[in-house]
């Protein structure tokens, strides 16, 4: 994340609003002071020190590529020279810590704190109860957020509840142990059930939208509960010494397989609400390009359906300009893509995965059923442009156009998602409005450094329906938390549930709920596709499933690590196509054949104490009694 910069939850106008810090909003201005007792005397200032309070949030669409969930996860590469190379080579520590925003949650914890405190002592006419109590209770949410943004990323942390830490203290007096994961998880469900009694179950009107409800609280719980089932915080022996100084264990020393059924049931709670459902094109809700490219580029419906919460509207800018090739016209900064890994993890167009895994020398296991091939090219046209208007004016892409049969008869995801070179890129409706793009060495988009290091480009996340090349980049939603990820929460621990003697009342519905998502892209149930296969067999399905209908959405950098499955996956060689491969005939919009083969554009370093982030070596100085997270 972009350090200092902060953002508002609360929406007006269907706009997110960019706040000043606490600090400059209680500067002294030329014309008056601007005491603490005064922030509390008008609407306005009380409102003000809200929108402070709620700044501390992320902005996903914003901080995109800015923070290490994709770049330092195996789905993705980020060719820009940032903080996320630490901890792709290894090279971070206690005294270099990337993205560190421990100080950050916790000084909007006191935000909120001091706001829930001191709001009811305004009295100005203008403001109403009823705005006291929703700006407290949304401060409230976002108390306990903070905290889970923090536990997802160091485990557990100490926790404050109500108190305002009062500086005038010594930092010996200061100092406190970490709660332990049980109390942490505890809390923060807590805190989410008691502001779920007091909001309305999705957003009230139009100008509410981007306030969190009862449905962001239990999503919330959703994944928290879902995060503390699985391996890392689940039994986990690898921290079995990581104890507060008087011995307490910090972690969970025991497998507890009912934390399957808790997760299953916070899914399930949030699905029975019954006020959301899978995004759906109204005129073509059969066509699975329609529904897919809508759920985040539908304009007249941008807060939809499946949408549970997220961290707001935004331009469509900052993502759209680090995915768009630097060989189309205008700005583009095209450096952002999947690696191979992800590009293999795609589904046949049948619902048949095609790559089962990799021989030492990264040469992919491929099924024999699924009818993939990475011999030969032929002529085919892809299926999204063919999909995505006006694609059909464009003679030489009409016609279809010769590609590696690796891409070839491949799942709607993928071709959503995954901008291969030797490509047009679509970028408006007008006729024309399409340029072939080369990632090879000296192409049109491989001339700096701005250029995908795997050879590909994410591309989901780019409107090609309007022209970026004029400065038309559109605006988006992103989902940080919707129904899609709730189906797989819920199919993932259902199945757990099954494995491991739990309980099975869930399989039944969570297999339709499976067969529903798929059908939405237009890919058969998975039973149909695997008949007979087992429930060890389902659950590796079900995290196939995961990583391509979650894919770029902040998901996969915690699934590996909360799997504990990181040191195979983000460990080692990331292959690409060769982007070093130079252009052919000085012609830098055609790619040569010695560019279509599985390369190593970086290796990676992942350790086993790389599942959790250390604390900062500032704040083991400052605080005795805070334990350090394992192997660091």
């Amino acid at each position: 994340m972009k350090k200092n910069k902060k953002y508002s939850l609360y929406l007006l106008c269907g706009a997110l609003a960019l706040c000043t810090s606490c600090e400059d909003f209680l500067d002294r201005q030329e014309d008056e002071a601007m005491t603490f007792e005064k922030i509390w005397t008008q609407r306005s200032t009380t409102y003000q020190y809200f929108l402070n309070a709620m700044s501390f949030l992320p902005d996903d669409a914003n901080d995109f590529n800015y923070s290490p969930w994709m770049a330092a996860s195996d789905e993705g590469t980020v060719t820009y020279n940032r903080d996320f190379r630490w901890i792709n080579f290894g090279s971070w520590n206690a005294s270099s810590v990337p993205y560190y925003q421990m100080g950050n949650y916790y000084n909007g914890i006191r935000e909120c704190n001091i706001f829930m405190q001191n709001v009811d002592r305004c009295n100005d006419p203008l403001i109403t109860a009823e705005e006291k109590a929703e700006w407290k209770i949304q401060s409230r949410w976002a108390r306990a957020y903070y905290y889970f943004m923090m536990m997802r990323v160091y485990g557990p942390v100490f926790l404050l509840g109500d108190e305002l830490l009062d500086f005038t203290q010594t930092t010996q007096q200061l100092e406190r142990p970490r709660n332990t994961w049980e109390e942490c998880v505890d809390y923060v469900v807590s805190e989410m059930e008691e502001c779920a009694k007091e909001m309305t179950p999705t957003w009230a009107s139009e100008s509410k939208r981007g306030l969190a409800t009862q449905g962001a609280c239990y999503a919330v719980i959703s994944r928290l509960k879902l995060y503390s089932a699985r391996p890392l915080f689940n039994g986990n022996t690898l921290y079995k010494d990581v104890k507060n100084p008087d011995g307490t264990n910090l972690f969970p020393v025991s497998f507890e397989a009912k934390k399957w059924k808790e997760a299953a049931d916070a899914a399930k709670r949030v699905i029975d609400m019954g006020v959301y459902s899978l995004y759906r094109d109204a005129e073509n809700p059969d066509d699975p390009y329609k529904n897919w490219d809508g759920l985040v580029h539908n304009s007249d419906k941008y807060w939809n359906e499946e949408l549970i919460w997220t961290t707001g509207y935004a331009g469509l800018y900052t993502m759209g300009v680090h995915t768009a090739p630097t060989g189309i016209s205008g700005t583009a900064y095209g450096g952002v893509g999947p690696t191979q890994q992800q590009v293999d993890a795609y589904a046949m167009n049948d619902g048949r995965y095609p790559i089962t895994g990799y021989q030492k020398d990264g040469t992919p296991i491929i099924d024999e059923e699924s009818g993939y091939t990475e011999e030969g090219k032929s002529m085919f046209l892809n299926p999204f442009f063919k999909n995505n208007g006006s694609w059909t004016n464009y003679a030489p892409a009409a016609s279809g156009y010769t590609w590696p049969n690796m891409y070839k008869d491949r799942e709607p995801r993928f071709y959503m998602t995954v901008f291969w070179s030797d490509s047009y890129w679509q970028h408006g409706t007008e006729t024309g409005n399409f340029t072939l793009v080369s990632f090879a060495k000296g192409g049109n988009s491989n001339k700096s450094h701005d250029y995908p290091k795997s050879g590909y480009i994410m591309h989901r996340f780019y409107n090609h329906q309007l022209n970026s090349t004029t400065g038309t980049w559109g605006n988006i939603v992103f989902p940080t938390f919707r129904l899609g990820e709730i189906y797989l929460n819920f199919i993932e621990a259902a199945l757990e549930c099954s494995k491991n003697g739990v309980s099975n009342a869930y399989l039944t519905e969570a297999m339709t709920l499976w067969e529903d998502l798929r059908d939405r892209v237009g890919l058969p149930a998975i039973t149909d596709v695997y008949p007979g296969a087992t429930t060890e067999e389902l659950i590796e399905l079900c995290r196939k499933e995961r990583r391509v209908e979650l894919a770029f959405e902040n998901h996969r950098y915690f699934d590996t690590r909360t799997w504990m499955i990181a040191e195979e996956t983000d460990n080692g060689p990331m292959y690409g196509m060769n982007v070093d491969a130079p252009i052919l005939n000085n012609d830098n919009k055609m790619t040569p054949e010695n560019f279509w083969q599985r390369t190593v554009f970086e290796t990676r370093v992942f350790k086993n104490n790389h599942y959790l982030y250390p604390f900062s070596q500032r704040e083991l100085d400052r605080n005795k009694k805070l334990t350090q997270n394992y192997g660091w």
